[in-house]
């Protein structure tokens, strides 16, 4: 009877972008998790996309940051702000005897410390009930995987700030690794090549850009190249070069590396039953860093088990949270406990 009038929200609260949605439209916000800030009053000027626009064009008397990081809150003020400027602009009316229940997805190896964060910022920003779950699990359940069966799915959701490996069965997750290596550490292993090799000084908006255009994971059957543009640290003056992908792949060696180690730990540490669902069905790659080029074809030479990058992967974690509302009953075992 109340179905439509439902508020309820899913919120994939990710250190590069936030999603959220909302029952009965589907995901209605998809933006950066980035907060302009006036340093004079300590005021927030903007939020989302119109802050990330000024990431590393502020003047001095202003400053664009983001409030999540490693996927855990770093300023509980801003984010509290995000969630809140978020949250009702997805109400378009106070609808105060209707506070919204809210899942969020978050790392599996999250603290008490940040779930309380996490759970003690919606609330301040309007929700009734809140609920945590792995942003794996999330990612699995919002693929389709019945997460409920004893058969067992290896998930790799690689984010802003973290990447989440996890084997998954009977509603549970058996073994994980999650390490704070996503795609942050991708666009900063960029920055200090570029500076370390060309003596070049570029942004993390220029560094993501390179990331998306010719970075890669494995060898390219076409290598690429692309004119990037950034200030000669010696000189001090602007300076244009041309940059291979064979480049970007060995400034990217180290945080790939360390995401490959991390699935090999979780498939050591897979019982053997588990093992054997998971050669058969392959490793699942979700999360916007599974867009990287090569990505999965490294991880089937490093592994040799078959590696599927999902349809949509950025919008996984968050199609999730929004069918774990749907039917709270049926997924109440996947949320992560909390002692707050």
């Amino acid at each position: 009877m109340f179905g439509f009038f439902s508020s309820d929200i899913g919120i994939d609260l990710g250190t590069a972008n936030t999603l959220i949605h909302v029952a009965g439209k589907g995901i209605v916000i998809n933006e950066p998790s980035v907060v302009a800030v006036d340093r004079r009053s300590d005021k927030v000027i903007n939020i989302g996309l119109e802050a990330k626009r000024m990431l590393g064009r502020t003047p001095g008397d202003m400053m664009a940051v983001r409030p999540m990081k490693d996927g855990v809150i770093a300023d509980f003020r801003l984010v509290e702000s995000l969630l809140t400027h978020f949250i009702r602009r997805v109400q378009k009316r106070p609808l105060y005897f209707l506070r919204p229940r809210i899942v969020v997805g978050v790392p599996s190896g999250i603290t008490e410390v940040e779930k309380k964060a996490v759970i003690d910022a919606a609330q301040s920003a309007g929700a009734k009930e809140v609920y945590l779950v792995a942003e794996p699990m999330a990612a699995a359940i919002g693929m389709g995987i019945p997460v409920e069966d004893p058969s067992g799915n290896m998930v790799i959701d690689i984010g802003g700030g973290t990447s989440e490996i996890a084997v998954i069965a009977l509603q549970g997750i058996v073994c994980d690794a999650s390490v704070r290596i996503g795609g942050d550490e991708m666009d900063a292993a960029i920055i200090e090549y570029l500076r370390s090799t060309y003596n070049l000084l570029v942004g993390e908006s220029t560094a993501e850009q390179i990331k998306f255009q010719i970075g890669s994971a494995y060898p390219l059957k076409e290598e690429l190249e692309m004119q990037v543009k950034g200030r000669d640290q010696s000189a001090g003056v602007p300076r244009t070069m041309n940059i291979s992908s064979v480049e970007i792949r060995e400034a990217l060696r180290e945080p790939v590396d360390g995401i490959v180690t991390a699935v090999r730990k979780a498939l050591d540490d897979t019982p053997p039953e588990l093992s054997a669902d998971i050669m058969d069905k392959g490793i699942i790659m979700t999360g916007g860093g599974s867009l990287l080029r090569g990505f999965d074809e490294r991880l089937r030479q490093e592994t040799n088990l078959p590696v599927n990058v999902i349809d949509e992967p950025l919008i996984a974690v968050c199609k999730g949270t929004a069918r774990i509302l749907e039917d709270l009953n049926k997924y109440r075992k996947v949320l992560l406990p909390s002692s707050v």
